[in-house]
C-alpha cells in the first residue's frame, strides 16, 4: 500500500516550523507573512512567493502579465497582513531559449505595477535553468509595530466577510483553457487585483485575515484552523460578478469551482459584529466592496450551507503537492 504524501501545511508544521520557533515574528509559520521589527514605530511584513511556468501561469503567457501576476500575489498577502507595500526582491530563473524581448516585456510589466502599487525593486538574482521559467518574489511591507494581521485572531461570534467577488479566477481559468467563453473572467484569472487599498485600513477592525489564493473554502478554513474554531459559510451570501452569475446559472456544478478553485486574491476577513460599521467605512475609503458571508463559531472545520441547509463540500481548494 502506497504511503500517503503529506500536504503543504502538515509538511510546514512538521519540518520547518520547528526551525522558526525561536523567532516570534515567524508566528509559528502559521501565517503567510513574517513580521520583523523595522524601527520603533513599524514592523516589516515579509512575503515570498514563487510562480512556475506551466503550473501557475501558461507557458506562452505574455511576459508583462507573468511579471505582474508574480508581484501581485505577494502584494495580496501583504494586504492580508495589514501592510503597505514598500520594496521587493526578484529571483528570476530563465528557461532555455529566453529572449531579450521577453525580458523587456517582463520588466515593463513590473514597472507598470511599481507605479500603481507604490513599491520598488531593491535587489535579487537571475540565473538560467533547464526547467521551466520560475519567478520568485520577496515583497516587504510596513505596518504599525505589533499591529500586523494574521490568521489566528478570530473569535467565536466574529462574522466572516470577503472583499470583491469570488470565483471569477477559477472560472477564468476555464475560459483561458477554452472550456467557457468570457473575456472578463479570463482577465480576472490572468491579472489578479490585490486589495492593497483595503488591507492597511483593516488594522484595528479585523481580528484575523487571509488572502483568498487557495480558494474561499480553503482560506476561510485556514483562519478557522489557526483560530481553533469552525467557520460557517452561507453559499447564497457569497458575492458573484455578473459574468460568474451568468455562468453558474447555466451550469450549477461550477459552484464547486467558485468556492474551491482559488486565485481570487480577495481578502477573507474575520470581524467582530460591533466593528461592522468600521469595516464598511474602511471599505468605502478603499473603494472596495465587502460582503458578509458567514460567521465563526466553536467547533472545527468548514460548514457550508445552501438556503440554510448543510451541503457537502465538493472541492476544498488548491492542493500544492
Amino acid at each position: 500500500m502506497a504511503r500517503r504524501r503529506i500536504g503543504e501545511f502538515e509538511l510546514i508544521a512538521r519540518y520547518f516550523a520547528p526551525l522558526a520557533k525561536s523567532f516570534a515574528g515567524a508566528r509559528g509559520l502559521a501565517s503567510d507573512n513574517a513580521f520583523l521589527a523595522a524601527d520603533p514605530r513599524h514592523d516589516l511584513v515579509v512575503k515570498t512567493d514563487t510562480v512556475v511556468a506551466g503550473v501557475h501561469f501558461f507557458v506562452d503567457e505574455k511576459p508583462g502579465l507573468v511579471a505582474q501576476r508574480a508581484l501581485r500575489v505577494c502584494l495580496s498577502d501583504l494586504a492580508a497582513g495589514g501592510a503597505t507595500p514598500y520594496v521587493y526582491q526578484l529571483s528570476l530563473s530563465l528557461a532555455r531559449g529566453w529572449t531579450e524581448r521577453w525580458i523587456a516585456g517582463f520588466a515593463q510589466g513590473l514597472a507598470v505595477d511599481q507605479r500603481r502599487f507604490g513599491i520598488v525593486l531593491c535587489g535579487g538574482d537571475t540565473t538560467g535553468t533547464p526547467g521551466p521559467t520560475t519567478v520568485t518574489i520577496t515583497a516587504f511591507g510596513r505596518v504599525a509595530r505589533g499591529k500586523g494581521l494574521g490568521r489566528d485572531g478570530a473569535r467565536a461570534g466574529d462574522d466572516l466577510w470577503v472583499s470583491g467577488t469570488i470565483g471569477d479566477a477559477a472560472l477564468g481559468l476555464l475560459a483561458a483553457r477554452g472550456a467557457l467563453k468570457s473575456s472578463d473572467l479570463e482577465q480576472r484569472y490572468r491579472l489578479p487585483l490585490p486589495r492593497t487599498t483595503l488591507g492597511a485600513r483593516l488594522i484595528g477592525v479585523a481580528s484575523a485575515t487571509a488572502d483568498i489564493s487557495d480558494g474561499l473554502i480553503a482560506d476561510a478554513g485556514h483562519i478557522a484552523n489557526a483560530s481553533r474554531l469552525a467557520v460557517h459559510i452561507e453559499r447564497d451570501l457569497v458575492p458573484l460578478s455578473v459574468a460568474a452569475k451568468r455562468v453558474v446559472m447555466g451550469e450549477p456544478a461550477l459552484w464547486a469551482n467558485i468556492l474551491g478553485g482559488g486565485d481570487d486574491y480577495e481578502l477573507a476577513i474575520a470581524v467582530p459584529p460591533r466593528k461592522r460599521t468600521a469595516l464598511l467605512a474602511a471599505a468605502r475609503a478603499a473603494k472596495v466592496k465587502v460582503a458578509r458571508i458567514g460567521a465563526f463559531a466553536r467547533g472545527k472545520g468548514v460548514v457550508l450551507t445552501v438556503s440554510g441547509q448543510p451541503r457537502r463540500i465538493a472541492q476544498t481548494g488548491y492542493v500544492h503537492f
